[in-house]
């Protein structure tokens, strides 16, 4: 019976953190970080401000988390293809170049967030720790994948993934900021034909769906 007590705390206490980071990006995608006041925040998660300073040692603590918890989910809903079998390691790395250029990862709101917070790594040391802590296991992810491939050599594949993963977020950015301006599935077979360029290898024959377009 404690254990469970316990068990029943502890989610309860996880619950109300997921709130307060919840709200915090509520906040800051419709107004920017100056609208995440303690006061906005409390009152959108339905708590007294006090109680943020029960989970978070200050406001800009509760950014910086909720920074890291909006690049976590975006990673993750990224690496989700990758659950899926798939007959090589070139379409291993092709599905997960092209999830990167599709929803739900490729999506104006969430690039809306990224912005409000991306001025702040500059000016904030912690604030940039969660930002090379999220970017370098994006891109550890994606040097994986291409180590798969065959190439060994330490540098060679670090350069290789810095190159393919600045394809995708040039990529990226563009898709979230002109949503419009792109032909269906452009920008994923565009993704695909220029990190296969840089890598020697014909990612696009991989997706028949994409090749066929």
């Amino acid at each position: 019976m404690t254990g469970e007590r316990k068990k029943f705390t502890r989610e309860g206490e996880e619950r109300r953190r997921e709130a307060l980071i919840a709200a915090a990006l509520d906040l800051i995608a419709a107004g920017g970080p100056q609208a995440a006041t303690v006061r906005a925040i409390a009152d959108r998660a339905g708590v007294t401000p006090g109680l943020i300073r029960h989970y978070f040692r200050s406001k800009e603590d509760l950014v910086r988390e909720a920074y890291r918890a909006m690049m976590t989910a975006m990673s993750d809903d990224n690496a989700a293809v990758l659950q899926a079998p798939h007959p090589s390691a070139e379409a291993r790395l092709a599905a997960f170049v092209a999830a990167a250029l599709r929803p739900p990862v490729m999506d104006p709101h969430r690039m809306g967030l990224w912005a409000g917070f991306i001025h702040q790594v500059r000016g904030d040391p912690d604030m940039a720790a969660v930002h090379a802590e999220t970017y370098l296991g994006y891109r550890d992810l994606l040097e994986s994948l291409i180590a798969a491939l065959g190439p060994n050599d330490p540098a060679r594949l670090r350069a290789l993934a810095i190159a393919c993963n600045g394809v995708i977020d040039g990529l990226w950015l563009e898709g979230c900021a002109l949503p419009d301006a792109f032909a269906p599935r452009e920008l994923e077979t565009i993704g695909l034909q220029s990190v296969g360029a840089i890598l020697g290898r014909d990612l696009l024959a991989h997706l028949p769906e994409l090749e066929s377009d």
